[in-house]
């Protein structure tokens, strides 16, 4: 059974505070999908800080250009650093995409944008530190940790597009929307600390005929 812990109540906090800022300063969808980037950036990072900081993890299952991953400190730090390739480019992509349809306003409210992403920023540590004691404290398996963030966020995003497609330029739309994604970011972040061991999931080859990276 899912438990509203305290890192799940400072989430909350933390989607409250954007969305009352947003309907103060009225922005659109399209503006406070920027935060959320800068919030998928924070948990790719702590993500990637904590795959660097495993003791000991499990490979089951979980291949690299078909072959197994080896249970070694090089091991850890080359699914580190692909995911650190892979999840970076991804956002990249996110990047020109959000800054074609609609690059920040110049009358955006910077302070509130930065109040929303520190408190963002404050959250993931706190979660970050709880995840690393976990980690610590079993063999965690470090496939199911690289893919998971994609997990975590991509219902967030989702919703936000979906939002912003079908007309998120009215106040109900945009607290709608911002509800729903709250509650996606919440059950998800929730799954992550119930979650005592991933399945097993296989990375498809990137290196040449050799295999090699």
């Amino acid at each position: 059974m899912l438990r509203f812990e305290r890192s799940s109540f400072y989430l909350v906090l933390s989607n409250l505070v954007t969305m009352v800022v947003a309907v103060v300063d009225g922005w659109s969808l399209s503006e406070v999908m920027w935060i959320y980037w800068a919030q998928s950036l924070v948990i790719g990072f702590s993500n990637w800080r904590r795959m660097l900081r495993l003791r000991q993890f499990s490979t089951s299952g979980f291949t690299f250009n078909d072959g197994p991953v080896p249970e070694t400190r090089a091991g850890k730090r080359l699914v580190a650093a692909f995911f650190a390739f892979h999840y970076g480019f991804f956002h990249l992509i996110y990047f020109f995409f959000l800054f074609a349809g609609e690059a920040p306003p110049r009358g955006l409210n910077l302070i509130g944008v930065i109040v929303c992403v520190a408190i963002f920023i404050v959250n993931h540590q706190y979660s970050y530190r709880h995840n690393l004691e976990v980690d610590f404290a079993r063999r965690p398996n470090i496939g199911t940790m690289m893919f998971f963030p994609y997990a975590r966020i991509l219902p967030m995003h989702i919703t936000i597009i979906a939002g912003g497609s079908l007309g998120g330029q009215s106040t109900g739309t945009l607290l709608i929307f911002l509800g729903l994604k709250t509650l996606a970011d919440l059950i998800m972040h929730m799954v992550e600390h119930r979650r005592e061991k991933g399945p097993a999931v296989t990375v498809p080859s990137i290196g040449g005929p050799d295999g090699a990276v």
